[in-house]
């Protein structure tokens, strides 16, 4: 199965790089409209004739687009082929809860102090509310 993907990934390339080659090559409609005004006489003494160059150009190219959408449907088709084993499930089941960054003496160097059990982020005194709230606390003139 490996392979067939390499061979039919490098059929593929090839086509690829065959298609840009031909398509490069090939005259434009302009071409035409500058020979009919005496620009190109050469037209006649090319390798394959008057107007043989581009039937035959273009069909080479139409060929070579052919194969690569056939290529290009087949690597899809084997993309697809892959079946994930029933062990690995989601992405985000591997993911583990993230560990809180070191505070204190642990982030010195060489220090073996044991990680505190609990850290109280907001201490005793701030968790309770004063009495008077709001504009109660605003001092006055």
């Amino acid at each position: 199965m490996h392979v067939l993907l390499n061979i039919v990934l490098a059929v593929q390339i090839l086509s690829a790089l065959g298609m840009i080659g031909l398509i490069l090559m090939q005259h434009g409609k302009g071409a035409d409209a500058g020979a009919a005004f005496g620009g190109g006489g050469a037209g006649s003494a090319s390798l394959f004739g008057a107007s043989g160059g581009a039937n035959f150009l273009s069909r080479t190219t139409a060929v070579l687009a052919g194969l690569f959408l056939a290529c290009t449907l087949g690597l899809a088709y084997f993309g697809n082929l892959r079946t994930s084993s029933p062990a690995t499930g989601s992405v985000l089941e591997g993911a583990s809860l993230p560990v809180p960054a070191p505070t204190g003496a642990q982030q010195i160097p060489g220090t073996d102090s044991a990680p505190a059990a609990a850290v109280d982020v907001v201490p005793q005194s701030a968790q309770t509310l004063p009495t008077g709230t709001g504009a109660a606390q605003i001092p006055g003139k």
